[in-house]
């Protein structure tokens, strides 16, 4: 059965307009599904994907950026470190109330593995859940010791057991600064920031690099931002172009080539317990997503060939 997409391409062909153009590019990407996977790292890549300004598609990028790593035959774990759990519902887990979940891990000290589950998306991709009572955890993780380090204590247990050889790890932050978002930047190496090609697209983000840089002089010195995504991109406006060009020049070897649109499919995803990536592979917005996970896999890690295991999966104390 032919993609509907496919069916409008062939019924304009030889008609030189903007659809047709935009119809005809689409086929061409979708050729990223015909190419070699791209290679697996050597160590666990760990990112924080975060941005202090709410509704940039932060959620929407760790769950599809981690589906489509995983169509690429890496072995992906998320963790759901936002009390809302949309990460967790995207990707097909189970998160109600006595469900164990990430909270457990930060404030009861169990086991990171003791509360993975697989995602129902295809190929070797996890998640650690979130629930309602994250929301509380702040406040009780202000009394336990180490308690900026929580969660990258759990983590080295993690990887230090049999069989827990991941690829990839994509913790989603709340959209806010606070223990949680601590823990979060303590234990990654790398920051992916989804930043929306909108008005005050660059709203906060001073803020957020203000605190990363903290983070580097007090918690973990290997922080850095290695990846910025620009999303809800409308390629009909002049906004849109003049916000992209404006990233792209303040920092230039961080933002990846591919962009992701605004598109319906993504949007409607996760009313179904999916990923774009899985609901609709062939449509605009997965492609754009599966070709930021492969530019993301070519890239590597920064500076990953002089570093330790340790080092790029942990900060210093």
């Amino acid at each position: 059965m032919k993609h509907p997409e496919e069916s409008i391409d062939t019924s304009l062909s030889g008609v030189d307009s903007p659809l047709a153009r935009e119809l005809s590019d689409l086929t061409a990407r979708r050729r990223i599904l015909e190419r070699p996977a791209p290679p697996l790292p050597s160590r666990p890549r760990v990112f924080t994907v975060s941005n202090q300004k709410g509704g940039v598609g932060k959620t929407t990028t760790t769950v599809n950026i981690a589906a489509a790593l995983a169509r690429f035959g890496a072995k992906v774990l998320v963790i759901d470190l936002d009390p809302q759990g949309n990460a967790s519902t995207a990707l097909g887990i189970d998160h109600h109330g006595d469900i164990p979940s990430i909270y457990d891990v930060l404030v009861e000290g169990k086991p990171l593995s003791s509360v993975i589950q697989k995602s129902t998306e295809e190929g070797e991709l996890y998640c650690a859940p979130s629930n309602l009572d994250l929301a509380g955890a702040e406040i009780q993780m202000f009394s336990i010791d180490r308690r900026e380090f929580l969660l990258r204590d759990a983590l080295e247990r993690f990887f230090n057991e049999p069989g827990n050889d991941f690829h990839y790890v994509f913790i989603d932050c709340p959209p806010s600064l606070g223990l949680l978002t601590i823990n979060a930047f303590s234990s990654a190496r790398e920051v992916l920031i989804p930043i929306q090609c909108e008005y005050y697209a660059l709203e906060g983000l001073s803020q957020l690099l203000s605190t990363i840089e903290m983070i580097n002089q007090g918690l973990n010195p290997y922080l850095q931002v290695s990846t910025i995504l620009l999303t809800m991109f409308d390629s009909r406006t002049r906004l849109a172009h003049e916000v992209a060009a404006d990233v792209r020049q303040h920092f230039p070897q961080q933002v990846l080539n591919a962009v992701i649109p605004r598109a319906v499919r993504v949007s409607e995803a996760p009313s179904y317990s999916q990923t774009v990536v899985s609901y609709d592979t062939m449509s605009v917005g997965s492609i754009s997503y599966i070709e930021a996970a492969h530019e993301i896999a070519l890239r590597g890690a920064p500076g990953a060939a002089s570093t330790t295991t340790q080092e790029a999966t942990h900060g210093n104390e």
